[in-house]
């Protein structure tokens, strides 16, 4: 009589798969099967938890990582180019066409970068000075690209007008139109001394970039005016910006090689290490603490197969008796807890994913079901729960998970591949 495919199959199927997939569904056949079948569910459940947190949380931190740092690139130039002292940069033409010759690059614009105090009456503050040209700007930073029709053709070269961040309009209490005092830090040499130079300025503008530290210190002038007021001869630097922000530590590179030595050339990663460097450590702990749940869940594991080790007993001398090798024995157990680790990986990561990738989705709802708000638009910059799913945050949590589970299996099994036939029978 012919046989099906499928008994074939079934036939040249290891035993030790089978019978360890049996142990790892079965919980009908008796009270203490089922009640071993109930832990080995619970700790299914705890791996796919702990994996879901983790996925969930870092998607999270990636999310807001870089919700943070497009804003402040929208600010700032992916990489900056300045002589040393806040001297201007000889042959200014020259190097904007080396930079602008890279393959890599979108757009460079000359700049005037300083430190000064802004005063309004009694009110003062320290503020970044920034000597732009409106034409060449928008071609480096988002910022100016948003502001190129409205706010960014009030400078005009000698009208010494300024924009203003608008947190630090708002401290200064000013607005479109009012005077503010510019106070450069090095002064001029008089016969009664040195004296600060002052500049009225006119606020002609102001801007929300999104990010705090500069919207209350950042002002915009026009590059002659900056010129003029700090003294130099020209441009003390150069923006650049390219077309991928994550290769702007290479091209910098290649760009100092191809520019004069004494011009310093400094990417976006290093004008802002310690707020990165403290994110990334950030972000390692959180990885660490979370993986301390998933490996929780996977020790379980080995409570849930010393109980099945143990009620099996008689089930493994006879294997015993009938030929099977200490090595299959163990194999059998390992098959079952790592098919409880593979399923609940999975299901682990179906949900933390299916949650990162809705979550502007799940939070807004959670938000009008609860009548609560999670980050206030009053309090919080951004007002939305960001998340950003990333495979090289993924596919280690899946590994390091299997890992466990796999680590876990190691103890039982090799118990049960120990247990005398004859011991184990002598009762039965």
């Amino acid at each position: 009589m012919p046989q099906s495919p499928g008994w074939n199959l079934l036939m040249q199927t290891p035993y030790e798969l089978l019978l360890g997939w049996r142990y790892t569904r079965a919980g009908r056949a008796s009270r203490r099967d089922g009640f071993i079948s109930f832990i080995s569910l619970i700790s299914m459940l705890g791996i796919a938890l702990g994996v879901a947190a983790l996925i969930i949380v870092l998607s999270v931190m990636n999310g807001f990582q870089k919700e943070v740092r497009d804003r402040m690139l929208g600010v700032l130039s992916h990489i900056e180019i300045f002589e040393p002292g806040g001297q201007a940069v000889p042959q200014l033409n020259e190097v904007l066409a080396r930079v602008r010759s890279h393959p890599a690059v979108v757009g460079a614009a000359p700049f005037v970068g300083a430190q000064a105090l802004i005063a309004r009456g009694e009110d003062m503050k320290g503020a970044m000075v920034r000597g732009i040209d409106p034409a060449q700007e928008p071609q480096v930073t988002e910022l100016a690209a948003d502001l190129s029709q409205t706010v960014l053709p009030r400078l005009v070269p000698g009208a010494f007008g300024v924009i203003l961040g608008g947190e630090l309009a708002r401290s200064l209490g000013v607005g479109v139109g009012d005077s503010v005092t510019l106070i450069a830090p090095s002064g001029q040499v008089t016969p009664a001394g040195v004296v600060p130079r002052i500049r009225q300025m006119t606020v002609v503008g102001t801007f929300d970039s999104g990010h705090y530290e500069y919207d209350s210190a950042l002002a915009l002038l026009h590059e002659q005016d900056a010129a003029r007021i700090f003294r130099v001869e020209g441009p003390t630097g150069v923006r650049v910006k390219i077309r991928n922000l994550h290769e702007a530590r290479e091209v910098a590179l290649e760009l100092a090689a191809k520019l004069d030595p004494g011009l310093l050339v400094r990417d976006w990663t290093r004008q802002n290490r310690t707020w990165f460097a403290a994110v990334q450590l950030e972000k390692r702990m959180m990885f660490i603490i979370l993986t301390l749940i998933v490996a929780v869940a996977a020790f379980n594991l080995v409570s849930t197969l010393v109980m099945t080790v143990t009620d099996k007993r008689a089930d493994i001398a006879i294997l015993r008796t009938l030929g099977a090798s200490p090595r299959s024995i163990m194999g059998i157990f390992m098959v079952q807890g790592a098919a409880v680790g593979v399923i609940g990986t999975g299901l682990g990561l179906l949900l933390g994913l299916g949650i990162a990738f809705n979550i502007d989705t799940i939070v807004p709802a959670l938000e009008h079901l609860l009548g609560a708000s999670f980050l206030p638009k009053d309090i919080y910059v951004i007002s939305r729960m960001p998340s950003d799913p990333q495979q090289g945050d993924i596919v280690p949590i899946a590994l390091i998970s299997l890992a466990l589970a796999f680590v876990a299996t190691l103890y039982p099994s090799w118990r049960a591949s120990r247990v005398n036939p004859a011991e184990a029978l002598r009762y039965e």
